[in-house]
């Protein structure tokens, strides 16, 4: 891998712009502008509309959500955990699993038998 020769000076130049901002400090206790108590009672009173709003944005995006997904619902024509065809379901997944469970079972038994010496167990 061949490394340009800016390299280094380019590393150095972000090095330099990080070094040369300052952190923002939300409540700077040195920020002039926040001296007076007016001062303090605006800012408050903007962070309090802007969560506010925020908050409304929220519900009001959540409510479409909700409106969509229950038009998600209706347009699929029935709810598939309804009662009768939840349990009709489940039943048809009980009696798949027994099925499979005894069909294990059976093959266990004949791998066993086939270990034991009991060849006829092998091929099956």
């Amino acid at each position: 891998m061949r490394v340009s020769h800016f390299a280094p000076a380019l590393c150095a130049l972000a090095f330099a712009a990080g070094l040369g901002q300052a952190p923002a400090r939300a409540d700077d206790p040195r920020d002039p502008a926040m001296r007076t108590a007016e001062a303090r009672a605006r800012d408050k009173a903007i962070i309090k509309q802007l969560n506010e709003d925020q908050i409304a944005y929220v519900r009001e995006r959540d409510a479409r959500y909700a409106e969509g997904w229950d038009a998600y619902r209706r347009a699929r024509g029935n709810n598939r955990y309804e009662a009768p065809a939840y349990e009709a379901d489940r039943r048809a997944y009980s009696d798949a699993h027994s099925e499979y469970e005894a069909a294990m079972a059976e093959w266990r038994r004949d791998v066993a038998a086939c270990r034991a010496g009991y060849y006829e167990h092998c091929a099956r």
